[in-house]
């Protein structure tokens, strides 16, 4: 391990971190100007570097700028009495790994130099390169089958509605879909149908002759038009008002449309595919969505999975996500410990791979260190699994079975069931003290069944 580098004019901030890092057996190397490090990078490299941001002569913000232009992987700490927004900002445009005001806690300020001098030999010793991602990412056997079924419909010209919650990703299978298709040289025209206002939604799908209402002074030509030959997909159709969904039912049924304000008709050559996040079935029950158009949009369904359906690609999308912000921002791509992986496979995520998306996002901003810790994760997404949801049990269940299920393990029902009730009937004894007529009647058992089933599962003794 080289030194750490303590750059700083004041003797006595010197000495506090001389005695800390002694007390800690961490090599280091003090400064007393910048002037002073920046000479000796001509001939060392530091492991870290901590240096004051106002010192006579060259500043904190020099020394950062030419140890990044010298050594781009070493981890700079700023420290500064000065805290204000600009030395800030500009200390982490510069590349600082993090900012420390002063005065500061002795112990925070030598755990945060641990973390730098773990990153920077971490960086010496590991060097992942940027692979090519493919368009979708997933190992997960749901996600497979969502992969064969783009295959099978390569060649095909057949309108497809794609279910799925939101965030999961619809628009990038229906791209695939298009970019795998007859059609991949032609445009590929996507309309959220619930972000257009109502009384724009018509214009925006067929387009408008001039003169057709107020402000439209120019023939426009609409997502139909600009589709020809290719595929047009149509997020949220569940909200699409009916007086347009009758629109739509024309053009599928006999391929023919107006603009609006038009009289003669356009002929439409292109595959239309929908998506929802809601269950039409119920809304075509509800008289929300045409029964006749729901038939012609649900030639081949496809459903997309939700992330907690497929946790186990959470790893690979996180580790997509994490390369592709650090790609954008020109910074270094951050990873995961395994506890924190463990724990963000644990969640719920609502939001699906787009919300994994942005807490990747997030981290690539915010995140101090290189190695993400559970500690590192957005204050929202702790607190939130610190109250866990009614579902989180379920979940557990579901990915211990899968567990055995990939260790090629049998009577799996069984041995899960014999746990559950076991776990239940304990608790249940615990709440009443042991009265097994009370256990009972709050599990929905009788008395003899409860008996049997102590005796089976060998509870008696036993305490929860």
């Amino acid at each position: 391990m080289k030194p750490v580098w303590i750059i700083d004019d004041d003797r006595s901030i010197r000495w506090v971190f001389e005695k800390a890092l002694t007390r800690e057996n961490i090599l280091f190397k003090t400064f007393s100007s910048a002037r002073e490090a920046l000479a000796a990078l001509e001939d060392e490299t530091p492991q870290v570097v901590v240096s004051d941001i106002r010192m006579p002569g060259e500043s904190g913000l020099e020394l950062l700028q030419q140890a990044k232009e010298r050594f781009a992987n070493v981890p700079v700490i700023i420290m500064t009495a000065y805290s204000d927004l600009e030395s800030a900002v500009t200390a982490f445009q510069g590349g600082a790994y993090e900012y420390l005001p002063k005065p500061f806690d002795v112990d925070h300020a030598v755990e945060l130099i641990r973390r730098a001098v773990e990153e920077s030999m971490r960086q010496e010793t590991t060097a992942e390169p940027h692979e090519a991602a493919p368009e979708i990412l997933g190992h997960a056997p749901a996600m497979q089958e969502v992969f064969r079924a783009i295959g099978r419909l390569s060649q095909s010209h057949a309108t497809v509605l794609i279910t799925g919650e939101s965030g999961s990703g619809k628009e990038l299978v229906a791209n695939a879909l298009h970019r795998h298709s007859p059609r991949a040289a032609r445009p590929f025209i996507a309309l959220n149908t619930a972000a257009i206002p109502k009384e724009l939604l018509e214009s925006e799908l067929f387009g408008h002759e001039r003169g057709a209402f107020t402000g439209a002074q120019s023939l426009r030509r609409g997502r139909f038009e600009q589709a020809e030959g290719g595929t047009l997909f149509l997020d949220e159709i569940g909200d699409m008002p009916q007086e347009l969904q009758t629109r739509l039912l024309r053009v599928l049924s006999d391929g023919n449309f107006y603009r609006v304000g038009g009289h003669q008709p356009i002929k439409a050559n292109v595959r239309v595919i929908a998506a929802t996040h809601q269950d039409l079935e119920t809304r075509v029950r509800q008289g929300l969505f045409r029964e006749d158009l729901f038939h012609r949009l649900n030639v081949i369904r496809l459903r997309l999975p939700s992330l907690r359906e497929r946790r186990e690609d959470i790893p690979l999308l996180m580790k997509y996500f994490l390369q592709k912000s650090a790609r954008e921002l020109s910074v270094e791509a951050k990873r995961l410990s395994d506890a924190a992986l463990k724990y963000l496979q644990a969640q719920d995520w609502p939001g699906n791979v787009r919300q994994l998306e942005n807490v990747c996002h997030w981290l690539t901003v915010m995140s101090p260190s290189v190695n993400i810790e559970v500690n590192d994760l957005p204050g929202e997404l702790r607190s939130e699994s610190a109250a866990p949801s009614a579902q989180n049990w379920v979940s557990a269940l579901e990915r211990e079975a899968e567990s055995q299920l990939n260790r090629g393990e049998t009577g799996i029902i069984d041995e899960l069931t014999r746990q559950f009730e076991k776990a239940l009937i304990l608790r249940a004894l615990a709440h009443t003290g042991g009265r097994r007529i009370e256990a009972a009647h709050l599990l929905g058992l009788g008395r003899n069944t409860l008996t049997r089933k102590i005796q089976e599962l060998k509870i008696d003794g036993e305490r929860p």
